[in-house]
């Protein structure tokens, strides 16, 4: 998977190991959005140097990614930053840890590390942010995609890292010798899974959050996007990465705390509802905003309850709101440039056919889905043998080993108007709400109390 960093010595040991009450050398995990004000000084500067890095990331670094995470660790902790001679994904981490070989693959390099056109961000930037940040960049991997800079080779998507080695084999059980691909994110193999990977085939997958992924072969400046990265999902294409913070987190808080009856019972109330029925309207913003505003101190908000709203109304509006934001993704890639010609679904959340279908409503498209719900287990294995030299390329690998059932769900014209209705009004509250003036008023005000 990836989508943590790990701080470690210059031969992987975490610094955790070291230092455990230091809470900066432990492992960072994507969703800890306290780099939220470091990424908005990365992209103040950024912005007012015209760097050109800036608009491949939709115009805003996120604070769940590599460069905030480590301005943070710098200004909060010092010595862990001047100690961590390496700052590497998980993914990459596993692999060196199974291979002996460290590499970095070009796919979280690239999203994650702000890698474009074959140069980080500037030395001269980075100082300018801080003078002790000048170097960060010598604690990840330089060069160009297969070039070994300093033992740290940037690998491409389904190539081969190494071995297991004999120590990696007893930690195991795998044969030693045994070929092992370049890491990867669990989102971004998926699309192989699905067999997704031609130019305009969006895979959302869907759980705890949504990771909405792209191959195209047109390069394009999306407003909130994650980013857009050469190679970054299949080689020889362009890939766009967008996303929802938290779309499974928001039912499971809704449920956790007020909804005593468990998914099920709610989905089962709520289904039976008409469009528009509970008078509600919400923003999917509980664990902030990814795309399109990228700002993870925004919050939920929920619009039109009345002493007759019942949990079930609250938790289908919560449903919808989601699929909102999923529409306001699509609409601002085909606005950009850049069609969804499919829109493929993938992750735990399939489970929930009610969901399925008023994402079809909502989006006004048929729905395809994978054809496993392993996609991740499914799309490394498929790397894996293009790795192993099974297969050419992962093109053909998706083509062999990967399956989707296209239009499973299909939105119905009635419903699709009345959400139309109701997506209007999301969209209002968006932009009301999306200057942040209200919500991070509210927010500072909690923290204050809290200090």
């Amino acid at each position: 998977n990836g989508e943590y960093w790990r701080v470690t010595t210059a031969d992987g040991t975490p610094l955790c190991f070291e230092t455990p009450a230091e809470p900066h050398a432990w492992p960072k995990l994507w969703k800890h959005h306290a780099a939220q004000s470091h990424a908005d000084r990365i992209n103040e500067l950024a912005a007012r140097r015209g760097e050109s890095w800036l608009p491949r990331y939709g115009g805003k670094i996120s604070s769940e990614w590599e460069f905030a995470k480590g301005l943070q660790v710098l200004e909060e902790a010092p010595e862990v930053y001047a100690r961590a001679e390496r700052w590497i994904e998980a993914a990459d981490w596993i692999i060196w840890q199974l291979t002996g070989v460290e590499s970095r693959n070009i796919c979280t390099v690239g999203y994650k590390g702000v890698f474009q056109d074959g140069a980080y961000p500037s030395q001269e930037y980075l100082a300018e942010l801080n003078p002790a940040f000048a170097g960060f960049a010598g604690k990840l991997a330089t060069g160009q995609v297969g070039d070994d800079v300093n033992g740290v080779t940037l690998a491409p998507l389904g190539g081969l890292a190494g071995h297991v080695t004999a120590q990696a084999a007893e930690w195991t059980g795998l044969p030693e010798g045994v070929a092992v691909a370049v890491g990867n994110v669990d989102a971004h193999v998926t699309a192989a899974a699905a067999d997704a990977v031609k130019p305009g085939q969006m895979v959302a997958i869907m759980g705890t959050s949504t990771c909405h992924i792209m191959p195209s072969d047109r390069l394009a400046e999306v407003p909130g996007m994650c980013g857009v990265v050469q190679d970054g999902i299949v080689p020889g294409l362009w890939g766009y990465e967008a996303g929802q913070s938290a779309v499974g987190d928001i039912f499971a808080w809704y449920v956790d705390n007020f909804g005593t009856d468990g998914h099920d019972a709610l989905t089962a109330l709520a289904e039976k509802q008409a469009v528009g029925e509970h008078g509600l309207v919400a923003l999917d913003w509980f664990g902030g905003n990814r795309s399109v505003l990228v700002d993870h101190n925004l919050s939920g908000v929920i619009v039109g309850q009345t002493l007759a709203t019942k949990p079930e109304d609250v938790y289908r509006a919560l449903i919808e709101s989601t699929a909102y934001g999923a529409r306001m993704i699509v609409e601002t890639f085909e606005k950009s440039g850049v069609p969804v010609e499919e829109f493929v679904v993938a992750g735990g959340l399939l489970k929930n056919p009610f969901l399925m279908q008023v994402y079809a409503d909502v989006l006004r498209r048929p729905l395809s889905v994978i054809g496993s719900d392993q996609g991740p287990a499914l799309g490394s294995a498929i790397h894996a043998a293009v790795a192993a030299g099974e297969y050419a390329s992962i093109d053909e690998a998706a083509g062999a080993m990967g399956k989707r059932a296209e239009s499973a769900y299909v939105p119905d014209e009635a419903r699709a108007d009345a959400y139309d209705r109701l997506y209007a009004e999301y969209r209002r509250l968006h932009d009301f709400f999306g200057d942040g003036q209200m919500l991070h008023a509210l927010r500072a005000i909690r923290n204050e109390a809290h200090a």
